[in-house]
């Protein structure tokens, strides 16, 4: 993108995430570790900083401290370059007021865009886990010569009721945006898909300006970008659809090709962590030729003694597998599982310790969990609920520091 357009990308990081509590207890949604070496804004900004669109703001709001941190120390562009990620905290700029909604956010921030004075400027969320070529997006963008583009991924439309969804012609043009239609209309060529929208948009900046400063003067608005302004450009035809389907990630397989997951819930966020770890993974997190990028933890390589096991699973650097089994997991940094322990379908996040015997089972395991010796997670839900843990369609969720009792 150096010789075309000058393009500003903003991506939206201020979600409080309540749905994924107690995860979300401590840290913003976007910090949330995933895959066990990342966070999840970490896969927005790999697919901004592998489309060659390197000036990124990150709009925080709720519990920003962890969110910021990463950022700091991960995300260093080269400034010599005119490259960076910066993350920018409410500063409540046009009154005494937070963030009212997405929209918002941006206007209040509306200094990022008068200072860096793009031609087009980029909005993507910080929370969702895929792959997607933005510099594909923002050309496709300019091409149509229209003021908002949102990217849509095709969904059966038996299901498309759970989604906002993008009623457009043949040509792409949208003719009504849809929120969690009872109805959802067809595509042209495709009457058994929908278009949902992964909440991604570009548009042009001076069309968009004027969207939000209109927005800003609304007292009826909930300023939010899916409810508000994309039905303002709609209104006036002059927004497209773009279709995922036409995305073109290099190293992308049949199987990952325009994978795209919402992982608000515990159920999702569950869910995508057991697509990484098949034989052939439905998101394939060893694309080489697209990588993921994070700051890697300075520790020696995962160690497996006393016939210690682990199979369909990711276990990440400094942990130690002592004569336990682990199945269809994914350990983040520094995990400890002693003997004859069993860990299955689960999610186990930094310097958590599984002791003798222990079985953790459908579960998540925040940072610094200590399991003793013969103590069951995961096994008996009502057990686990009595003991105060978050159970929700039977994932039992271990919140951070917990030393499980034995009883």
């Amino acid at each position: 993108m150096s010789s075309g357009p000058n393009v500003l990308s903003i991506v939206l990081a201020g979600g409080e995430g309540k749905r994924l509590m107690p995860l979300t207890a401590d840290r913003a949604k976007p910090a949330v570790p995933f895959g066990g070496t990342y966070r999840l804004i970490d896969f927005v900004l790999s697919n901004l900083a592998n489309s060659d669109l390197t000036k990124v703001c990150v709009l925080a709001q709720y519990k920003s401290h962890s969110l910021d941190r990463h950022i700091t120390l991960t995300w260093r562009l080269s400034p010599l370059l005119g490259s960076y990620v910066t993350s920018v905290p409410a500063q409540q700029r046009t009154g005494k007021q937070w963030y009212q909604g997405s929209a918002d956010a941006i206007y209040q921030s509306m200094n990022l865009i008068n200072d860096e004075d793009p031609d087009y400027v980029v909005v993507f969320g910080a929370d969702n886990i895929y792959r997607m070529n933005v510099d594909d997006m923002v050309q496709a963008h300019v091409d149509s010569g229209m003021d908002a583009s949102i990217a849509g991924i095709r969904v059966p439309r038996g299901e498309a009721s759970a989604f906002g969804i993008i009623d457009a012609g043949p040509d792409g043009r949208i003719k009504e945006f849809l929120e969690k239609p009872i109805d959802p209309p067809g595509l042209p060529g495709s009457p058994e898909e929908s278009f949902a929208s992964m909440g991604n948009y570009v548009f042009t900046r001076t069309a968009f300006v004027d969207a939000l400063i209109a927005d800003a003067s609304d007292p009826a608005s909930r300023h939010d970008m899916g409810g508000n302004i994309i039905p303002n450009f709609v209104n006036q035809g002059r927004a497209q659809v773009y279709d995922f389907t036409s995305n073109n990630v290099p190293g992308a397989t049949e199987k990952d090709r325009n994978y795209w997951r919402d992982v608000g819930t515990i159920e999702a966020y569950h869910a995508a962590h057991m697509d990484l770890v098949s034989v052939e993974p439905e998101f394939n997190l060893y694309n080489r030729k697209w990588p993921i990028w994070t700051s890697q933890a300075q520790l020696p390589g995962a160690k497996f003694t006393l016939r210690g096991t682990a199979e369909d699973s990711i276990v990440s650097a400094g942990c130690i597998i002592s004569g336990g089994d682990v199945d269809r997991s994914v350990l983040s940094p520094n995990v400890m599982v002693d003997k004859w322990a069993k860990i299955e379908q689960s999610i186990i996040f930094s310097g958590c310790r599984i002791g003798r015997n222990a079985v953790v089972r459908n579960a998540i395991l925040d940072k610094n969990v200590v399991v003793p010796d013969g103590v069951e997670i995961g096994v008996d839900p009502d057990h686990d609920r009595e003991r105060g843990f978050h159970v929700e369609k039977g994932i039992t969720v271990v919140a951070k520091n917990v030393v499980v009792p034995h009883n």
